[in-house]
């Protein structure tokens, strides 16, 4: 059986792609859940993972790093990952591709922390602009795949690479256009997302430069985690 390495579900968008798309394939695995500390997790997380990062996926001998190259591995193994129409998925790995390598603002000034609500001080110019690419590429996959997941009418790769944002939107209550907020709200309703969802609040662990850069983004005003030791 699979292994995957994670680390916090509050916090960790990385761990989230290829977990939520585990679970929303039914593709058997065994969670290793690794919550960070303070500082450096490099030499602690070394011992599962080549990179010293989250996600690391075990199958057997096998050890593969980084949510893509996650993804790509599933995809040599497994139905449904990628859709089977060459065109949606060309679009669907492009946008993929595009979430692993940009949005830097996004995730610079919108810390994923499923379990709070947060009042940003400001949406600067940079924001905006990941912001309304998001609602680009949200529409348009939407429009030109004819499905409510955005490479068709199934949840895959690309919906578990966009998961993350859609906690962040939950959380800052991002600006989005009716049709993107109705995929975010589609995924937030999905049971993989839900399951994640209800993991992260009951987590009692706390990372003091995770909880700090939320508090620098904006004001906190409500926190559903469970209490913390």
């Amino acid at each position: 059986m699979y292994q995957l390495f994670i680390g916090n579900k509050n916090y960790s968008s990385w761990s989230l792609r290829p977990w939520v798309l585990m679970r929303a394939l039914a593709m058997p695995f065994d969670e290793r859940m690794n919550p960070f500390a303070e500082g450096s997790n490099r030499e602690a997380f070394r011992r599962f993972s080549p990179s010293g990062r989250v996600p690391c996926l075990h199958d057997g001998a096998t050890v593969v790093w980084d949510s893509l190259a996650i993804v790509e591995y599933l995809a040599e193994r497994h139905a449904g990952v990628w859709p089977l129409d060459a065109a949606a998925r060309a679009w669907a790995r492009s946008a993929a591709s595009e979430m692993h390598a940009g949005f830097a603002e996004l995730r610079n000034r919108c810390s994923m922390t499923c379990g709070q609500r947060v009042k940003l001080k400001e949406i600067g110019a940079a924001l905006r602009a990941d912001l309304g690419r998001i609602d680009e590429l949200w529409s348009e996959g939407q429009e030109r795949f004819g499905g409510g997941y955005l490479a068709g009418p199934n949840f895959g790769a690309v919906d578990a690479f966009y998961a993350p944002v859609a906690f962040r939107v939950q959380t800052y209550d991002l600006p989005l256009g009716r049709r993107a907020r109705s995929y975010a709200d589609l995924l937030l309703r999905h049971p993989s997302m839900q399951e994640w969802y209800e993991a992260a609040i009951a987590e009692p662990w706390r990372e003091a430069s995770h909880e700090r850069e939320v508090a620098e983004a904006g004001e906190v005003r409500a926190d559903y985690r469970a209490v913390a030791p």
